[in-house]
């Protein structure tokens, strides 16, 4: 840049030199010449390469063409002045353009340069690929997290704001996940890597934003194309213009008519539309990125724009996934409460739940209820069994897996294990029905319209009372769905693989009209197809999902949208943007800077063909100079690049 303005200058001061000396003598030629050989050298040597490399229509050979061809026809200031004011106008444009792409690598700065790894008792400063899954990383006060870890040791707070776009700090302490590329705070953390840094959520995030140009949208293929023919449209009118006029009025003129043929070179240089319109949505991508929502390209920018369905996954999508037990109730349907927490002494405890299993049967206590329930589903891997263990270690609880014998998994059904010497079954009503364990009617009564997963529970084949467990519902779901109605998407579904009475009672909370329970995968492509047939022809469809099981729908919708902090590896491959904090709410602020973005791109082609129409007609019409072509170029160029650069804010 700084050798670009010392050229640019110079050239300047040789071009006002020459106007000193005035036109129509020998030092005022080689002024303006030497000028424009200053100023354009570099123009006339790319049109002319570019000639024998057979790319002969662009920018270069338009203002070759115009500049020399002024200076022929003896008009020396207007033709330095054409040359000097592109390149300033293209000195503006790279300033722009550096600008842009200074701000989105700003943004994205979140490649961690280093990973402090364990090796042996000694703590190595290495690349973050050479870590392995397993390894174990230190993580100092104000470094950036190398990879995607679960924390062993320590407590601290994480600014996860490069990744989700959030600027609040999150607390974390032992067992909890950790993002590459966020950064830690104040406390010293030890963590074990969970996956290799190409694995990584800091490298799918680089890897979607470096590919993401790739992808043009609409308007941005038209312009390409469109610039493909203007361009040797435009010089083939500009030959009519020079050589038809004098046919008829005689060629005196001739000189007349190619100054305005020249002039309308300058103006139909189609520098403003075809870098401004690709900035617009480079710009975009950036913004988005920022906030973190990331777009895997231009073309799902114009999707996103219009949006006319938008059809959500339930579970880790407007729930958060993480189950937990909301209702203890014993065996005489009376909900019960933890009057007390779990004693140091393990044994103890459980002799005394034996003794009381053994002598009442009914009745029994609520921490007893919750304690050998945990144990029986100890090595279940169902959510609803995970909800379980984590409420009885919430209330102080440890669980004590050598005290479980012959645990079985009953698929659909629940699970079995001798706990401590006591028979237990915890699962659905159809597994009590097969150990012949009577659910009260107290308990249908009090069950009865309850939302959530009923877990069952029996001691030695008798009936002992039941644990709810229900996902809670994203704090901002209701505000998604609020945010998605105000920007007129009034076609709002929910699907989901679950009962119909949680799904419902799911929709109701948050203002979801239709919905669709109790689907496979491949139901929800089935539905999917389905409202494909219902909406517009140009209405686009959005698919929002966080599941493995949501992937072949994130991949059929017109844009998937994958939650991207919880949501699993494939359904962020499958998709086509990704939500990097979880927060539903994001989607409504995604669509609005969509239509941000596409509204920015379709006013710099409308300003752009505007101007270059009104002044292409004018100068065939002699009305205007080469003055007013260069401003109709290069000031157009000029003002749409600042327009575009208002997608990243």
């Amino acid at each position: 840049m700084k050798k670009e303005i010392i050229r640019l200058s110079a050239g300047g001061a040789v071009f006002v030199a020459a106007l000193i000396v005035g036109e129509g003598n020998a030092a005022s030629f080689w002024l303006f010449l030497v000028a424009i050989l200053i100023v354009g050298g570099d123009v006339l040597y790319h049109a002319v390469r570019n000639i024998f490399r057979g790319k002969i229509f662009d920018e270069n050979f338009l203002m070759a063409l115009a500049a020399v061809g002024a200076f022929c026809i003896g008009e020396y200031p207007e033709a330095v002045a054409v040359m000097l004011f592109y390149q300033i106008g293209e000195l503006f444009q790279r300033a722009a353009v550096d600008k842009s792409r200074k701000s989105i690598a700003s943004l994205m700065d979140i490649r961690p340069e280093y990973a402090n790894l364990w090796r042996g008792d000694a703590l190595v400063k290495s690349d973050p690929a050479e870590a392995h899954e397993g390894d174990l990383i230190l993580i100092a006060p104000g470094e950036r997290i190398p990879l995607d870890s679960v924390v062993t040791d320590g407590a601290s707070t994480v600014n996860t704001a490069a990744l989700t776009g959030e600027s609040m700090p999150r607390d974390v302490g032992l067992g909890s996940e950790l993002l590459g590329g966020c950064v830690n705070g104040s406390g010293v953390l030890r963590a074990r890597v969970t996956k290799e840094f190409g694995m990584s959520a800091v490298a799918r995030i680089l890897d979607l934003v470096e590919n993401a140009a790739a992808k043009k949208s609409a308007s941005e293929a038209f312009i390409t194309k469109f610039a493909r023919y203007y361009t040797p449209a435009v010089v083939l009118a500009a030959v009519l213009l020079a050589v038809v006029p004098p046919l008829f009025l005689g060629w005196n003129t001739f000189i007349e008519w190619l100054y305005r043929a020249l002039t309308f070179l300058v103006v139909s240089c189609p520098c403003a539309l075809v870098i401004s319109i690709p900035m617009s949505f480079f710009g975009g991508l950036g913004g988005l990125s920022k906030n973190g929502i990331l777009v895997k390209g231009g073309n799902y920018i114009e999707a996103l724009a219009r949006a006319e369905t938008v059809v959500f996954d339930k579970t880790g999508t407007l729930t958060r996934g993480i189950f937990r037990v909301d209702r203890i109730i014993n065996a005489d349907g009376i909900e019960a409460k933890i009057s007390s927490g779990f004693s140091d002494d393990e044994e103890r405890d459980f002799e005394r739940g034996r003794a009381e299993i053994d002598e009442k049967k009914n009745g029994i206590e609520a921490k007893n209820l919750l304690r050998f329930a945990a144990h029986c589903e100890g090595y279940s891997g169902h959510p609803a069994a995970a909800a379980i263990r984590r409420e009885y270690e919430r209330n102080g609880g440890k669980l004590d897996l050598s005290t479980v014998q012959n645990a079985t998994e009953l698929a659909g059904r629940g699970a079995s294990a001798h706990v401590s010497g006591v028979e237990v079954a915890a699962g659905n009503a159809r597994l009590m029905a097969e150990i012949g364990a009577e659910i009260p009617n107290a308990v249908r009564d009090t069950l009865e319209g309850a939302s959530g997963t009923v877990v069952h529970i029996a001691f030695d084949g008798v009936y002992a009372g039941a644990l709810t467990v229900s996902d809670e519902i994203k704090s901002d779901a209701g505000a998604a769905v609020e945010g998605l109605k105000a920007l007129g998407i009034k076609h709002i579904v929910m699907l989901t693989g679950d009962l119909v009475t949680e799904a419902e009672k799911t929709a109701k909370e948050i203002g979801i009209d239709e919905v669709y329970a109790g689907l496979l995968p491949q139901d929800k492509v089935e539905k999917v197809e389905e409202l494909f047939r219902k909406k517009s022809k140009k209405g686009k469809l959005i698919f929002v999902g966080d599941g493995v099981n949501d992937a072949p729908v994130l991949a059929r919708a017109d844009v998937g949208v994958a939650m991207g902090g919880l949501g699993s590896d494939a359904a962020v491959e499958a998709a086509d943007a990704v939500i990097m904090n979880d927060a539903p709410s994001k989607l409504a602020d995604g669509i609005r800077r969509a239509k941000r973005t596409v509204g920015i791109a379709r006013q710099n082609i409308v300003f752009a063909l505007g101007v270059k129409l009104v002044v292409l007609v004018l100068g065939a019409l002699g009305i205007t100079g080469m003055w007013l072509a260069v401003f109709a170029d290069v000031g157009v160029a000029v003002l749409a690049i600042l327009n575009a650069l208002r997608a990243l804010k």
